[in-house]
């Protein structure tokens, strides 16, 4: 996994979270990534507290290892400059600036290009680079709202609901990452760079995929299903003994069969409203409350050990802090501890995939603000007089 990107140079000018865990994947894939960030104040999310973890924000943390931090001032020439001479060097070029702010400061696609003319050129924007509303800024819940995400979370008759992770920012990362393996695998072919464009808004409507063909299908607009699924039932939460929760995911007859029999209730399987798919989708809610009936008998890890006798899907509703102490979790060695940081028992969810059993590479944990601007800029073969007056005109940090 070290070596599989090794020798790439990424040049980083994003910030908040779509764009710096696209760029932490790059890393953790083996490339250098160099993050360029605003003297005095660097990316936004490392003001984003509380929760400190050791003084620092746990979501900058979260989001910037395998990086190394140069502060430049983008709106002054020498420090488009600076910018200019990296990317003759780089292999690809990340950015979330307002569509437009690129170029103005000769950052766009075209200048950039004509630097380096095998550049992957990747832009990540809030509602795309087209239409009246690409000069529009947007964050995650902006696009849950717009893309209709938020329309759909939530139970029936509750007020608007934000998926409680940023689902749409960390996807557009990863769409992006999509982007530029595949462009640098054209690159391989052709020797030629390209730009990658995507945005918040693309993802979310993407994401709301199936709800799209369903309503396009029927012409019925989905409601809130809470934790079920439209076109399957049961398939859905269930309380179990001491207000604890448990999903059920019978989505097929013959789960149904074994549902039935686990709760020794096999005559809901002759039973008219429940013996098909289609009709148990009718019957939800009653189906739901003769389950629940029993449900409610046992404690939740009964339950789900229950339902794991009979080969029905079933886990409980966890918690964060069971997550972590999670045995199946922790068998994968994804949550992995880090030694010697000046944070203090810093862990760190590492990539969520392996490659001969495998995953990220740790080349450097989170940077400090400019802490890498001397040595970035001195590979440049700037004197240590020029970093002086740079800094001085606070054009670098």
């Amino acid at each position: 996994m070290a070596n599989i990107l090794s020798g790439l140079t990424v040049i980083d000018i994003t910030q908040n979270v779509a764009g710096p865990f696209c760029s932490q994947m790059l890393g953790d894939l083996g490339a250098t990534v160099i993050k360029i960030e605003r003297p005095g104040h660097g990316d936004d999310t490392r003001h984003w507290h509380p929760p400190l973890w050791g003084g620092e924000s746990s979501t900058f943390l979260a989001l910037n290892r395998n990086k190394k931090s140069l502060c430049v001032d983008l709106n002054h020439p020498d420090g488009q400059k600076i910018v200019h001479e990296l990317v003759e060097k780089a292999d690809i070029f990340i950015h979330s600036l307002k569509p437009g702010s690129e170029e103005s400061r000769g950052l766009g696609y075209e200048t950039l290009s004509e630097i380096n003319p095998s550049l992957i050129y990747a832009a990540i924007s809030a509602f795309g680079d087209k239409g009246k509303m690409k000069n529009k800024p947007g964050y995650d819940p902006l696009i849950q709202a717009y893309s209709g995400i938020m329309s759909l979370t939530g139970n029936e008759g509750d007020d608007p609901a934000r998926v409680g992770v940023s689902i749409v920012d960390m996807a557009t990362g990863m769409w992006s990452l999509i982007g530029i393996l595949s462009a640098l695998h054209q690159r391989n072919q052709t020797g030629k760079g390209c730009k990658v464009a995507n945005s918040l808004l693309e993802t979310g409507v993407a994401w709301v995929t199936l709800q799209l063909s369903t309503y396009m299908a029927s012409g019925n607009l989905p409601r809130k299903m809470g934790t079920g699924m439209a076109t399957t039932a049961p398939y859905e939460a269930f309380r179990t003994k001491g207000d604890q929760w448990a999903i059920i995911a019978a989505g097929n007859n013959r789960l149904f069969k074994n549902l039935c029999a686990a709760l020794q209730m096999p005559e809901l399987v002759e039973d008219p409203r429940f013996e098909s798919n289609s009709v148990r989708v009718q019957n939800r809610k009653e189906l739901h409350r003769i389950i629940e009936e029993c449900t409610l008998g046992y404690e939740v890890d009964d339950l789900v050990n229950l339902m794991a006798e009979y080969n029905v899907p079933s886990c409980p509703i966890n918690t964060l802090d069971r997550v972590l102490r999670d045995e199946q979790v922790n068998a994968l060695a994804l949550i992995k501890p880090v030694e010697d940081f000046r944070v203090s028992d810093f862990r760190m969810v590492d990539l969520p995939f392996r490659i001969n059993e495998e995953r990220g590479n740790l080349q450097s944990l989170p940077p400090l603000l400019g802490e890498h601007t001397d040595e970035i800029l001195s590979s440049l073969n700037y004197p240590k007089e020029t970093l002086e007056q740079l800094k001085s005109k606070s054009i670098i940090g």
